[in-house]
């Protein structure tokens, strides 16, 4: 008899172990369960049930093309010392899109006076620029036929992509401002200073 009580007390303790440790078990799968369960219940404001570290496609915003550019309205950019064209912006046209796109027209002058006109934009997270329309004498826009992002090149005599990236629309990644601080800076030629 006195075998049997010894026995069967490991028997109970073990038992009592056991149902502490589903006990637990069951309260943490609870607890597991109501953060699942409660909207907005993740580490802080701003989270939701579909909060995943999957990077969200971008998306481009649809492209309204300006009004053809008025000569009061330009200024002129530097571009650098072997340059072979004048390059100059339409005040009015410069836009900032929610996309992080910043778009304006550009007028380039040949050494012959030759002019062209074209609405492009720049990503400034990705130095990548789009050319979306050339303009015609008559006022009217053709859109471009190649209106794809290429990255921006700071090779070449005619490097006016890489002078407006880093001189006037964009500073670390994003656009450099808002438009009215843009059009200033090219109305008074002051370039964004390298670290500022």
């Amino acid at each position: 008899m006195f075998f049997n009580i010894i026995s069967s007390t490991p028997k109970i303790n073990n038992v009592g172990r056991i149902n502490k440790l589903v006990a637990v078990a069951a309260l943490l799968l609870s607890a597991v369960a109501h953060v699942h369960a409660a909207p907005g219940s993740g580490p802080g404001p701003g989270f939701d049930d579909d909060f995943d570290d999957e990077v969200k496609t971008w998306q481009e915003l649809a492209v309204q093309l300006p009004p053809q550019p008025k000569p009061e309205n330009m200024a002129e950019f530097y571009v650098g010392p072997t340059t072979t064209m004048k390059f100059a912006i339409d005040l009015d046209s410069i836009s900032a899109g929610s996309d992080g796109v910043i778009r304006y027209t550009l007028i380039s002058t040949s050494s012959g006076g030759a002019e062209n006109v074209s609405y492009e934009g720049i990503r400034c997270q990705t130095a990548e620029k789009k050319l979306y329309a050339f303009g015609h004498k008559d006022g009217n826009w053709s859109r471009a036929r190649l209106s794809k992002w290429q990255q921006i090149s700071a090779v070449g005599a005619n490097r006016q992509h890489a002078a407006l990236f880093t001189d006037f629309l964009c500073q670390g990644g994003t656009i450099a401002g808002k438009v009215p601080v843009i059009q200033a800076r090219f109305r008074n030629n002051q370039p964004i200073k390298p670290g500022s």
